[in-house]
C-alpha cells in the first residue's frame, strides 16, 4: 500500500487520545497506531481497550507470556506482519522465555513446550485459519489439558487478534519502530518483514 487506508490521530489530538496513549505505554512501551486510527470513533477504541484488558488479564495458568505467544501464532497464521511484531514484542515484555520465542515454529517437537502449550498452539493456528480448521481432535486435546474457563481465555486471545489482524492488514497500519525492531530481532530469520506496514 502507498499509505494507510486511514491516518491515525495524533496522540495529543484530544483528551481521549492522550489517555489511550498512557495505557499502552505500559503494555508495549508505545501506543499502537492502530489505536489512534480507532480513535476516529472513540467508542470503538474504548470498546477494544476494554476487551483487550479483559482478554489479557492473567487468571492463572494461561499466563500473560503464553497469551502473547498464542497471539503471535494466530497473527502468523493470518499473515498480519503488524500484529506478529506486536505480539512477539509483548511476549518478551511479559516474560516469555527466550528459548520459547526462538523455537516457537518448532513447538510441536521442541522439548521446551508442554503438551498443554502444544494443544493451545494447535487451537490458535486452526481457529485463525480461513476456513476455520478446529475439529474434534483439536477440541478433545484442549479439553484434556485445559479447564473450560482456561479454554475461554485462550480462544478470547485468538478472537481478539482475529479482530486486530483484519483491522491492521486492511488499514495497512504503519508499524512503529520499536515493534519493527523486535520483528527484525525475533522473526526475520523466519521470513518476517514489515510488508505493507512500511512507509
Amino acid at each position: 500500500m502507498k499509505r494507510p487506508l486511514v491516518n491515525p490521530l495524533d496522540r495529543n489530538a484530544n483528551k481521549e487520545a492522550e489517555e489511550m496513549a498512557q495505557f499502552y505505554e505500559e503494555t508495549l512501551g508505545f501506543t499502537p497506531n492502530s489505536l489512534f486510527t480507532m480513535m476516529h470513533r472513540p467508542r470503538i477504541a474504548y470498546a477494544f481497550l476494554e476487551m483487550n484488558k479483559s482478554v489479557m488479564e492473567n487468571k492463572g495458568r494461561v499466563t500473560s507470556a503464553l497469551k502473547r505467544l498464542i497471539a503471535y501464532l494466530s497473527s502468523m497464521t493470518t499473515g498480519c506482519r503488524y500484529c506478529e511484531a506486536h505480539a512477539i514484542r509483548a511476549a518478551e515484555r511479559y516474560g516469555a522465555e527466550q528459548e520459547k520465542m526462538t523455537n516457537i515454529w518448532e513447538y510441536k517437537t521442541h522439548p521446551i513446550f508442554s503438551d498443554a502449550e502444544r494443544a493451545a498452539f494447535d487451537l490458535a493456528i486452526a481457529a485463525s485459519a480461513v476456513p476455520n480448521a478446529v475439529n474434534d481432535e483439536i477440541s478433545e486435546n484442549m479439553r484434556q489439558h485445559w479447564e473450560e474457563g482456561e479454554i475461554v481465555e485462550i480462544l478470547g486471545v485468538i478472537a481478539l487478534f482475529g479482530y486486530l489482524n483484519r483491522w491492521n492488514d486492511s488499514m495497512g497500519t504503519q508499524l512503529e519502530e520499536p515493534a519493527a525492531d523486535d520483528g527484525e530481532k525475533f522473526l526475520s530469520g523466519h521470513g518476517w518483514s514489515r510488508g505493507k506496514h512500511a512507509y
